[in-house]
């Protein structure tokens, strides 16, 4: 049995960790940098030990540091979130030789599933549809110039490790491949600490529909529905919702009957997500496989009632599925809100400084999850998300009316948000008809320079 897990990320998730954890009557430990010395997860931890400054490496990536005081203090288990190291093999590895279980899958199964190029083949293997791209890593300009012409342009250049758009280009034209090659591989670099890369076709204006799955090591695996993750921004999600409602129930069973044979081909084991592209004829390709927690998993648990950080940690623990597919049911509708700290009139330009006062909505059906305060000030060297607005009601109409009330009744005091384009998003048009892909947030902030 867990009694003690250590928490090896920061924020909203770090806090929601937890809190989960507390209601388990675990313990948790908290790591954090100098500049996070005020959040609320080390306020709310059991113990807490700082790791290194601000800067990732000497941090939360530092993957000595969190193991060291793993070790220090006494933990049977490590959680990683999302992010950091939550997708790292190498430090599931860690874990494992130091006799101390990684919340999560398996580093092999990491290895396979967080690189997107091997999951790509795996998923092939399996049966699972796939957008047609590079048959490996794409390790020199000249071998990207041979692979695009190959493909064909337009093609997606996108880096095999991490996520949150992070190491992806978009290249149109021949002329553009060079920068776009080695403008992706810098960021991969800078964010992963691994510069591979592969080619994709790129869909133009796709809708990004993802399925949320959890399998445990005696060989269970069910799915928890589909998520519409389309609202994008640089490729990252804005505002998701589930379940999808505009989607056939042929396509709906295909989704799922795809992602459990996948899932079981692999053998795999906690929560994972398989996210889809799908065009306008609903049909969906496989992109990547998330081996660890979502951002958006909160609307997931609004819909089916299940506690999916609980139930990772119950999967951790060795124990089987506290439930079978028949039991789960998909219940209103659940729309998740991302507040970020940034101008989404300046490029989305991330905003830092400490907040002079903030108010959360609340209400029936209306869920925050959130690491900031009153006083707080937010460091300017992590990703800009400060809170999640969740909410969940009969039908999508109502989550959005509720939606739309909890953006107008929050307020942010002493820094910029995009709390008010976020609205304009909910009101657009598009949305409300629940008629809108990918390229919606472009089209809003086109509209509104014109």
């Amino acid at each position: 049995m867990i009694q003690k897990v250590l928490i090896a990320n920061r924020g909203e998730i770090a806090v929601r960790i937890i809190r989960a954890l507390r209601e388990l009557n675990i313990k948790s430990v908290a790591v954090y940098a100098t500049v996070d010395k005020d959040s609320l997860h080390v306020m709310l931890a059991d113990e807490a030990v700082c790791i290194g400054d601000h800067k990732l490496s000497n941090s939360y990536l530092n993957q000595n540091a969190i193991l060291q005081a793993a070790v220090n203090t006494h933990v049977q288990a490590i959680h990683p979130g999302y992010g950091f190291l939550s997708e790292n093999a190498q430090f599931a590895k860690a874990c494992k030789q130091l006799n101390i279980k990684f919340i999560g899958p398996s580093h092999e199964l990491i290895e396979i599933m967080g690189d997107k190029q091997s999951a790509r083949e795996t998923m092939r293997k399996a049966g699972v549809p796939i957008v047609p791209g590079s048959d490996g890593l794409v390790d020199t300009l000249e071998d990207a110039y041979y692979e695009s012409s190959k493909i064909g342009y337009p093609v997606l250049i996108k880096a095999t490790a991490g996520g949150g758009g992070k190491g992806m280009r978009v290249c149109h034209t021949q002329n553009d491949l060079k920068d776009a090659y080695n403008q992706a591989r810098r960021e991969a670099r800078n964010a992963f600490g691994d510069d591979s890369v592969y080619l994709e076709k790129y869909v133009a204006n796709p809708r990004h529909i993802e399925v949320q799955i959890l399998g445990d090591s005696h060989g269970n695996a069910i799915h928890l529905f589909e998520r519409e993750c389309s609202v994008q921004r640089n490729n990252q999600k804005m505002i998701e919702e589930a379940p999808v409602q505009n989607l056939s129930t042929q396509t709906k069973e295909k989704l799922y009957a795809v992602s459990l044979k996948a899932a079981k081909a692999i053998r795999y084991e906690s929560c994972g997500t398989l996210e889809f592209i799908m065009d306008t004829d609903e049909r969906f390709y496989f992109i990547e496989m998330n081996t660890r927690i979502q951002v958006e998993h909160p609307i997931t648990e609004a819909i089916t009632g299940i506690d999916i950080i609980k139930e990772q940690i119950h999967i951790a623990e060795g124990k089987k599925l506290s439930f079978m597919q028949s039991h789960i049911k998909a219940l209103g509708h659940a729309i998740e809100v991302r507040v970020n700290a940034e101008d989404p009139y300046d490029g989305f330009k991330p905003q830092s400084g400490r907040i002079q006062g903030i108010h959360f909505p609340g209400g029936n059906g209306v869920r925050i999850d959130s690491y900031v305060y009153q006083g707080y000030a937010i460091p300017p060297f992590y990703d800009s998300m400060i809170a999640k607005v969740i909410v969940h009601a009969f039908n999508r109409d109502d989550a959005i009316e509720k939606a739309i009330r909890c953006m107008e009744e929050m307020d942010v005091e002493g820094i910029t948000t995009n709390q008010e384009f976020q609205l304009e998003i909910l009101l657009n048009e598009a949305f409300l008809d629940n008629k809108y892909d990918t390229s919606l947030v472009r089209h809003v902030l086109e509209t509104r320079v014109k």
